[in-house]
């Protein structure tokens, strides 16, 4: 898929590419670190038929929920020939007693058998998390393991 970067002389870009319908969508990613989501009217590609304002929050949010979806089902197909094993995405919460902390701090394999295959933050995908990875309030830690050790690794981001 060709994604198009537009400068925006004294705004900011425009990024946007053509759906198979034949919509363009796209982010205008302004200066001053605001964000706008837009679809292009079908008939003329340069006239916006709606936008919508989002914040640093927000866009993070939709990016969350437009990437880790994948992440996960291709975790998942790559898993379902191995019986017992289950992949996961779990939040880290605002009150997670591990943001700020370090994947290390977890003990997450010693605690519970799982494996911390990814982490998706603002949208991007941090594959095989080394021990000193950070974790911020609102990353999706995607795990790996059986449900007995996925339940408790839930318990330990919501609990410590």
């Amino acid at each position: 898929m060709d994604v198009t970067v537009t400068p925006l002389p004294g705004l900011g870009t425009q990024q946007d590419f053509t759906t198979r319908s034949g919509h363009r969508i796209g982010v205008i990613t302004y200066r001053d670190g605001r964000f706008e989501l837009i679809v292009s009217d079908h008939e003329d590609p340069d006239k916006v038929a709606a936008s919508v304002a989002l914040t640093t929050a927000e866009t993070s949010t939709l990016a969350n929920l437009l990437g880790a979806p994948q992440l996960v089902a291709q975790l998942n197909e790559q898993q379902s020939e191995v019986a017992g094993i289950t992949t996961w995405q779990l939040s880290v919460a605002q009150g997670s007693p591990y943001a700020g902390r370090t994947l290390g701090d977890t003990e997450m394999r010693t605690r519970t058998s799982v494996s911390i295959v990814a982490v998706v933050r603002d949208g991007t995908a941090h594959p095989s998390p080394r021990p000193d990875f950070q974790f911020a309030a609102g990353d999706l830690v995607v795990v790996v393991g059986t449900a007995k050790g996925l339940r408790a690794a839930s318990e330990i981001l919501e609990k410590g």
